[in-house]
């Protein structure tokens, strides 16, 4: 599998393996079929793997570390995430998460992005992943936190990669001002993008996505089926977009792109992994992967030959801005 690399030097495979889904997202998932989705997306090539404290009160670092322990280390890139804390809930037995994850609430997060905090953090994913280092560090969703993420949780990102215990340092959030404003103002290495430079839309074209080119910054594009939108060929009536409902406008939207995809004898999905990879600034595409079925998939769709008349069709009826 081609890769991309980062002015840090760590080199991203394209394509790369979302870990939510090992921290329960939504609903529970095995430690077999854990295992199983991170050995498949490794025969498959895949080397780059994210994931946070977050996802299922840490269970997905754990999950990770431990697939990835015996792996040759200067083989893989790992990323995760700081600005949610994990502290004993005191919640009675039995109560389970509310964040999203099917997990017990034996822990609760808990919003800090002070230096101390980020740093306290960084300590305790490098102890639950098992691992000796953490090659990307994120700030992970700072939005109601811009003062303290500019003035302590940035530095301390640096601070760190400076003293070497992380290798590359930027944020992750589902919008694209607030990173921009990072990539303008600190010496940041990388952003994750979700939702926001995707085949249904572009808007990061307006702040980020320039900025990151000018500045040797790598965007790692997640969120690229826009919650569920663009995962089928045909999105269904129902579909979600931005984690609710998604609006009539926008299925149709969906649908006009997915005609063109199937005059092309390509699906929606395929499109959507494909689009971000064609920005200079994208290094990787980011896929939440729960089973090894879900990896050989998503691979086939990494796979997909996509012609460049395809895209200047989409250009030519106003359904994609290309850069």
């Amino acid at each position: 599998m081609l890769s991309r690399t980062l002015r840090s030097g760590a080199a991203l495979t394209e394509l790369g393996f979302g870990a939510a889904q090992l921290g329960n997202l939504y609903r529970p998932t095995g430690d077999d079929e854990a295992r199983a989705a991170v050995d498949a997306a490794w025969d498959a090539g895949i080397r780059y793997f994210d994931t946070a404290p977050h996802y299922g009160l840490g269970l997905s670092e754990r999950r990770l570390g431990e697939a990835l322990r015996d792996r040759p280390r200067e083989e893989f890139v790992l990323s995760t995430k700081v600005g949610r804390l994990l502290v004993p809930s005191g919640y009675p037995e039995g109560t389970m998460d509310d964040g999203g994850f099917a997990v017990p609430a034996t822990l609760r997060r808990e919003w800090d992005f002070s230096r101390d905090g980020v740093r306290r953090s960084v300590e305790e994913s490098l102890e639950r992943l098992g691992l000796d280092r953490i090659d990307i560090a994120y700030l992970h969703d700072p939005d109601d936190h811009g003062p303290q993420a500019h003035a302590e949780a940035i530095p301390a990102l640096i601070e760190l990669r400076d003293e070497g215990v992380v290798g590359a340092v930027g944020a992750g959030m589902n919008q694209s001002a607030m990173p921009a404003e990072f990539v303008a103002r600190h010496d940041v290495d990388v952003i994750m993008l979700a939702g926001r430079y995707t085949l249904l839309e572009q808007g990061a074209l307006d702040d980020l996505m320039p900025l990151a080119a000018e500045r040797g910054v790598g965007i790692v594009a997640a969120a690229v089926y826009n919650s569920g939108l663009l995962s089928r060929p045909r999105p269904a009536a129902d579909a979600t977009y931005d984690y609710g409902p998604a609006p009539a406008g926008v299925i149709a939207r969906a649908n006009a792109i997915a005609d063109v995809c199937e005059e092309f004898g390509l699906t929606l999905p395929e499109a959507a992994v494909a689009f971000p990879l064609r920005h200079p600034a994208v290094v990787s595409v980011v896929v939440g992967l729960r089973t090894a079925d879900q990896v050989a998939g998503t691979v086939a769709r990494y796979g997909a030959e996509i012609p460049e008349a395809f895209w200047r069709a989409l250009s030519d009826r106003g359904l994609v801005r290309d850069a």
